[in-house]
């Protein structure tokens, strides 16, 4: 008896027995709900024309093409990037992104939004290019999180490059996890709406 006891608690230890190695869930996670500016912009006079404005997808570089969460231990080794084992988004964060910018220039300018070139011959189009989307941790319990992106507006017949901007945010996180991260860049990504649409309207010609 003592023999099939022994036995069976090998088995246990062994990384197959699930009784002992349990998986964890996987912790889905979007942007959550975009809150758009306290103060809409004015409506413009009926005699301007509105542009139509192609919203291309937003691209991001190889490494952060996908729903991974990274982060960096920069007290460690700040040139290694990792990523959250049970934590994910749901989708890449470049795609969240393109969704909700395109949602909110239709929401708060006058512009007729394009997602789809072949749909509508656009005056405008509009890159974006998400450089930097992460979670950095100066000490094992105190992190932040730092987000980079460049817009290009372009007048799409001439294909002139009107105007480009890199827009930069760092803050810090509630918590030094994956949760405190999703916060953090949620939150990121709704001021950076705000400040891309601003320029937005502010960039593009009126006539």
């Amino acid at each position: 008896m003592t023999r099939i006891f022994l036995l069976l608690t090998i088995i246990c230890l062994l990384p197959g027995c699930t009784a002992l190695h349990k998986s964890h869930p996987t912790a889905v996670y979007d942007f959550g709900i975009q809150t758009p500016p306290s103060s809409q912009p004015s409506a413009q006079p009926a005699q301007l024309r509105k542009h139509s404005l192609l919203v291309a997808d937003t691209t991001a570089p190889v490494w952060l093409d996908s729903k991974a969460i990274h982060y960096r231990l920069l007290y460690h080794n700040p040139t290694q990037s990792y990523t959250y084992a049970n934590n994910r988004w749901i989708a890449t964060p470049a795609a969240l992104f393109t969704q909700q910018l395109r949602n909110r220039i239709a929401a708060s300018t006058q512009e007729q939004v394009i997602k789809d070139n072949s749909i509508a011959t656009a005056d405008h189009v509009l890159h974006t290019e998400l450089e930097e989307f992460s979670q950095v941790f100066d000490t094992a319990t105190d992190s932040r999180i730092v987000v980079g992106l460049r817009a290009s507006l372009i007048e799409r017949n001439s294909r002139k490059l009107l105007a480009q901007k890199d827009f930069n945010i760092t803050a810090k996180t509630p918590s030094a996890d994956a949760a405190g991260a999703v916060s953090a860049l949620g939150a990121a990504s709704n001021q950076l709406l705000n400040e891309l649409v601003n320029w937005l309207a502010a960039t593009l010609p009126h006539d």
